[in-house]
């Protein structure tokens, strides 16, 4: 279902639950991650797009107090106060809502009740294309226009990332609610999550994205992500008493550098920094050849980052594997899993003209393994808005 088709549905539904016209409606896509794996919370840059698959999220205020919200696409209604850090009982998703209406109440010291709140996604669940970034977006662009508040979009991602961390349990990063916020049309966004300084890099008009999702059950609160994160951490903390300037997280420390000194630390921990030290290194050697236009030499540093998933960070799977040799086999520029991994998407870069013929390859050497994903072609996208209201 296209955008368009979402956000009406959308405002449709709403008015038929609680028989009023929406009066704030916003629009929050997902994201593909395209280099850069793990780098965010450890202060490196990522490369990342918007996608064409999102959420949207309609408000309206109601007569009762507490908070009314109405999942379209599993027809339940979740009921909950903003009052207290208490998770929502029986209802995982409704936790992101009221993670971010509780920290914006807390960021502008005003109560957030009395509101009736519908949203429907277009995203695949548990594919790693941060459906969980895109539903906390919207309903934030959505609570402030209804509030007639307005925040910076960098302390509305940083909004998002504490209700990740406190309602959701996921020690997440900042690079899905960036990608989700900062998208651009026909183009990657280059993060750098020291200076959180965001800027745009030019992609060749017939690059293509193919998520090809082997349906392995994802869910980052119950990975491992949370031990990987603690493994990073080690590492910089030890390597800072190796080497003779400050090191504050791995963005500081240098691939020679990690080559020299992986020896002295905890074992585990090189290995987790290796990912990480070489993705920040993928990133920005690829963002130079990716302005020079040289799209297949940017592809390969896909390849090598799926590798590494598979040696250092070991959050790759089987599944995942398949489908990016299977890439390979089938002539992709390049081709990783996407996202957190232990399960979720591959995305595979092709030029639009030789998508279909690629994809059935794919399949077809995905199947000869056991292997039966699900292609969605996707384009970069431009991010977080508020949308018109109708119906």
């Amino acid at each position: 279902m296209n955008k368009k088709a979402v956000i009406e549905k959308t405002i449709a539904a709403h008015i038929e639950k609680f028989g009023r016209s929406p009066e704030a409606v916003a629009w929050a896509p997902g994201r593909i991650e395209v280099l850069g794996n793990h780098t965010d919370y450890n202060e490196g840059t990522v490369l990342s797009a918007a996608i064409d698959l999102g959420h949207c999220f309609c408000i309206s205020r109601s007569n009762h107090p507490g908070i009314h919200a109405f999942a379209i696409d599993v027809d339940k209604v979740a009921k909950f106060e903003t009052t207290d850090v208490e998770k929502v009982s029986g209802f995982d998703w409704a936790n992101y809502i009221k993670g971010v209406f509780y920290s914006i109440q807390e960021h502008l010291e005003k109560p957030i009740s009395g509101f009736d709140c519908t949203f429907m996604g277009s995203i695949p669940m548990g594919a790693g294309l941060s459906s969980s970034a895109a539903l906390e977006v919207s309903a934030a662009y959505a609570v402030l226009k209804i509030l007639d508040a307005t925040l910076d979009q960098k302390e509305i991602a940083k909004i998002c990332r504490k209700a990740e961390h406190n309602f959701a349990g996921t020690n997440c990063g900042l690079l899905d609610q960036f990608s989700s916020i900062f998208g651009r049309e026909h183009g990657l966004i280059h993060s750098d999550f020291r200076t959180l300084n965001v800027s745009d890099v030019n992609l060749q008009g017939d690059i293509e994205f193919l998520v090809v999702n082997p349906r392995v059950k994802h869910s980052l609160a119950d990975s491992p992500y949370n031990e990987r994160r603690e493994r990073c951490e080690q590492a910089a903390t030890q390597l800072a008493e190796l080497l003779p300037h400050p090191v504050t997280a791995l963005r500081d420390v240098s691939w020679e550098e990690l080559e020299q000194h992986k020896s002295k630390i905890n074992a585990r921990a090189a290995q987790r920094a290796a990912h990480v030290v070489g993705e920040i290194t993928r990133v920005e050697a690829g963002v130079n050849l990716l302005k020079a236009g040289h799209i297949e030499a940017f592809g390969k540093f896909l390849f090598e980052s799926h590798q590494s998933s598979i040696d250092n960070f070991e959050n790759s799977c089987p599944e995942l594997d398949i489908i990016v040799e299977a890439a390979r086999k089938a002539g992709a520029l390049g081709a990783r899993l996407s996202g957190g991994g232990f399960g979720g998407a591959a995305i595979v870069m092709v030029h639009a003209n030789e998508a279909k013929n690629i994809s059935e390859k794919i399949e077809t050497l995905c199947k000869a393994q056991g292997v039966n994903p699900d292609f969605l072609a996707v384009t970069p996208s431009a991010g977080a808005q508020l949308c018109e209201i109708s119906g």
